[in-house]
């Protein structure tokens, strides 16, 4: 099976591009912060360089390897799901469900070992760029030269690849499970694991309080609990969507009228698949409006205070700056991917509503209604998770007053604007290229 594996990614390269891009932006990521411990563990680098490099790469990195986690799992879970005719076929013509969960476990691992190998270069240039940042801004000695050793390689190859394999064998798990006519998975484990991620970020932001306002780490607790309890809502997605709907179902009956009606009744019954479309949109909206607030809180706090930042609170706004960066692209990334390749999928369906009367007009505006929803759930959550992370750093740091930034608006505004954008004109540019295809054609070609 695992030749089969081979051939199948040779032959056709077009359905494992998603899978790779993945794959590639999480392998760089990985190894670019990664390479920071190669280069503190060098010789001849002072305590002071070490420190710095140290704790980005471990800071940041830890928190690309949660993304890459994410964005692989929800990557292949797409992969998998658009492939339930030919495992079908494959089950008709006597393959056993071990056979074919070695077979996709074997495509998700060639793709993830090439996504690596492709990203060891930029890999390369990114560390150092990032190097060369901290010496234009003294936090690295000039003398620190980067380096790209065993620890980056071998994190890159380690996380995808355990990454691809582990997220390809539960996605082919539970689509052998399907074709088998046996019950569908409750999704206990992601639910387990969303009520954990809750608690522990409530914990965390907790923990907040019983740091000094003066404490050069009193960032890490409420922006890693934000962090978590974005990963908590993003798990939990398809019951608060199912929620949410039933609240909001009618009002988009009435004022979307049929595309409304389809687009609620359509996104009932796609919750769990459209999970894989709210965890990125999620994380990125909570991340990035709880970091850059905080870090514009602090700066705040600084410019009052008549101090000015030392080498230490440097260090801090480089590593909330790279990582929101980081993350925004990575997210936004994902997002687009998820996006057009559940979109493409659902090109019978399209034809199916054409070929019932639906008219392509109504057709985009279903699409649109959901885009518009799932951004409105991804942000309101988000928007939560990030505030819980910015009211108690503002309460610590500035004693009590709860002097939130005015650049909040601002910020809020920007990042849900490039959520909006990133997922509305994604999904309805992919419906109108998949509306090109004549319905009765689109309808035999997915048969």
């Amino acid at each position: 099976m695992f030749s089969l594996a081979l051939r199948s990614v040779r032959h056709r390269p077009g359905r494992f591009v998603a899978t790779l891009l993945a794959a590639f932006l999480g392998a760089t990521i990985t190894m670019t912060f990664n390479s920071l411990h190669d280069t503190a563990a060098a010789p001849g680098v002072d305590d002071t360089s070490a420190e710095t490099l140290g704790l980005t790469g471990g800071v940041v990195g830890g928190y690309g390897t949660l993304l890459v986690f994410f964005a692989i799992a929800s990557t292949l879970t797409v992969n998998v799901r658009q492939r339930a005719d030919e495992i079908q076929l494959l089950r008709c013509t006597g393959a056993t469900p071990a056979q074919i969960k070695r077979m996709v476990v074997g495509e998700a691992a060639v793709v993830g070992l090439v996504g690596t190998l492709l990203a060891m270069g930029p890999a390369l240039l990114g560390g150092r760029a990032l190097v060369g940042m901290f010496h234009d801004t003294g936090q690295v000695a000039d003398s620190v030269d980067h380096v790209f050793g065993p620890v980056a390689l071998m994190s890159g190859i380690c996380v995808t690849l355990l990454a691809s394999v582990g997220a390809a064998f539960l996605a082919v798990r539970r689509a052998t499970r399907a074709q088998a006519g046996a019950r569908a998975p409750r999704g206990r484990l992601r639910t387990v694991g969303g009520v954990a991620a809750l608690v522990g970020g409530v914990g965390s932001l907790s923990s907040t309080f019983a740091i000094d306002a003066t404490e050069p780490a009193l960032m890490a607790a409420p922006a890693y609990g934000s962090i978590l309890l974005s990963l908590g809502f993003a798990a939990l997605s398809p019951a608060l969507l199912r929620g949410l709907l039933r609240r909001t179902g009618r009002l988009l009956t009435v004022f979307g009228g049929a595309s409304g009606y389809l687009a609620a009744h359509n996104m009932r019954r796609r919750a769990d698949q459209l999970a894989g479309i709210l965890m990125p949109l999620i994380v990125f909206t909570g991340v990035a409006i709880a970091t850059l607030s905080m870090q514009a809180v602090e700066n705040d706090a600084l410019k009052a205070s008549g101090l000015t930042k030392d080498v230490e609170s440097k260090n801090l706004e480089t590593l909330n700056l790279v990582a929101v960066g980081i993350i925004v692209v990575f997210a936004c990334v994902m997002l687009i991917n998820s996006l057009y390749a559940a979109t493409s999928y659902r090109t019978r369906e399209f034809g199916g509503q054409r070929l019932a009367g639906a008219t392509p007009g109504q057709v985009l505006g279903t699409v649109g209604a959901e885009g518009l929803v799932l951004t409105l759930t991804g942000v309101f959550f988000g928007t939560v998770a990030g505030l819980a992370g910015i009211v108690p750093f503002a309460l610590v740091r500035t004693d009590g007053d709860l002097a939130l930034p005015d650049q909040l608006p601002v910020i809020w505004l920007g990042i849900s604007a490039m959520a909006a954008a990133a997922t509305l004109i994604t999904s309805l540019a992919t419906t109108r290229r998949t509306l090109r295809v004549p319905a009765v054609m689109a309808v035999a070609a997915a048969a």
